[in-house]
């Protein structure tokens, strides 16, 4: 199934690629062969057409490939030695039967012939992995990468296959800090599964600020349950305390640091909350419908906690606003209060046993009359209670 699978990528590759030299038969080889094989049946660019086309339906219909079809293209070859395209199905023909050293010899041969033939790359790639060689199939990965449209976006999750074999890594790392593009991309797809987090970060540029690979790293460890590792990764890239804290940035001083253990501070159709100078947030809720405003994912072992603040604006206002407690993947939040409330009696609440990671949130819940919302909370404070508080 997988060698089908190759196959047909094969045919889907090699249809792309082909190149034809005569006017009537650029007007209908790769189209309509048939109508070409009709001008000048024997032209090259004909008899190719007509030999993959022969190869894409027995490859969909999943029948043997017929010898003829194998018979034009050694034709082929013979009237174009430098055609790539008989050698590349050459190829794929030595590997369904299983004969590895026969199929490389083909594909060098095609590559030879057309230093930019994507599937002559993406063949040599996958037979130099499978054989242990990872520095010449890295070598045609980067090529992949260069000439295949969208090629760091294509090529990305194909390499990241790779690099679950840590071998792979210091021949992976030179090919990644050669380009940047496709260290993104490559980086972003192991993120995304949590076996290949480890060669995430055996892989990344220390150098590299933008990092887009540690958003989906996050949330994939955060998927997985493993919040202390996330928050640990989180904390060493962020310059954040490794431990300790309770809840971070409660000043809103740093902008630097990402979510989900920053704030995530919403701009939307449900309002705008934004730091303000003085350690303040300035939160406006629109109050046309029911939303998040902010939220911070919080590892708090079992126990009593108090969060309390200051406002700053309108009490009447702040009552459209609430700020809640959840445990990670709960549907119900543990505890939750007014903005109001909060600033007068402080929010209380107990984190029971298994409630690994809670979410700190702050909502705002719509009306019928719509009523905007505009205040600033300040000296926001997350502590310890007292037992039995």
């Amino acid at each position: 199934m997988v060698m089908r699978g190759i196959f047909a990528a094969a045919v889907a590759l090699l249809l792309a690629v082909q190149v034809v030299r005569n006017a009537m038969v650029t007007a209908y080889a790769e189209t309509q062969p048939d109508v070409a094989a009709r001008g000048w049946a024997a032209h090259p660019a004909t008899e190719t057409a007509l030999a993959m086309t022969d190869i894409a339906r027995s490859a969909r219909a999943g029948h043997p490939v017929p010898q003829s079809a194998f018979a034009a293209l050694s034709d082929v070859a013979a009237k174009e030695p430098l055609a790539p395209e008989p050698f590349l199905v050459q190829g794929v023909k030595a590997e369904l039967a299983g004969d590895g050293a026969t199929a490389q010899r083909a594909f060098e041969a095609a590559q030879w012939r057309d230093p930019r033939s994507l599937p002559a790359a993406y063949f040599l790639a996958d037979r130099y992995f499978r054989a242990g060689d990872a520095s010449r199939g890295l070598r045609e990965v980067a090529a992949l990468s260069r000439l295949a449209p969208y090629g760091p976006a294509t090529i990305g999750p194909y390499l990241a296959g790779y690099a679950s074999n840590a071998a792979t890594w210091p021949e992976l790392r030179r090919l990644l800090r050669a380009n940047p593009d496709l260290a993104q991309r490559t980086l972003v797809a192991l993120a995304s599964n949590v076996a290949t987090v480890p060669a995430v970060l055996a892989l990344a540029d220390p150098r590299d600020r933008a990092k887009e690979w540690l958003p989906p790293l996050l949330s994939t460890l955060i998927g997985s349950g493993q919040y202390a590792k996330a928050r640990a990764i989180w904390a060493s890239l962020s310059g954040a305390p490794q431990s300790g804290e309770l809840l971070h940035d409660a000043s809103f001083k740093d902008k630097v640091s990402s979510p989900p253990f920053n704030w995530a501070l919403t701009s939307s159709g449900v309002g705008i909350a934004e730091r303000q100078a003085g350690g303040r947030l300035h939160v406006v809720f629109y109050g046309q419908e029911d939303g998040f405003l902010a939220s911070q994912l919080l590892l708090l072992p079992p126990g009593n906690y108090q969060l309390s603040l200051q406002l700053q604006g309108g009490i009447a206002q702040a009552r459209a606003l609430s700020w809640s407690i959840w445990c990670d993947k709960a549907v119900e939040p543990l505890a939750s209060a007014t903005l109001d409330a909060t600033a007068a009696r402080g929010l209380r609440f107990s984190v029971p046993a298994g409630c690994t990671a809670q979410w700190v949130k702050l909502a705002g819940s719509s009306s019928d009359m719509a009523q905007q919302s505009d205040v600033t909370i300040a000296a926001l404070k997350l502590e310890k209670g007292k037992p039995g508080a």
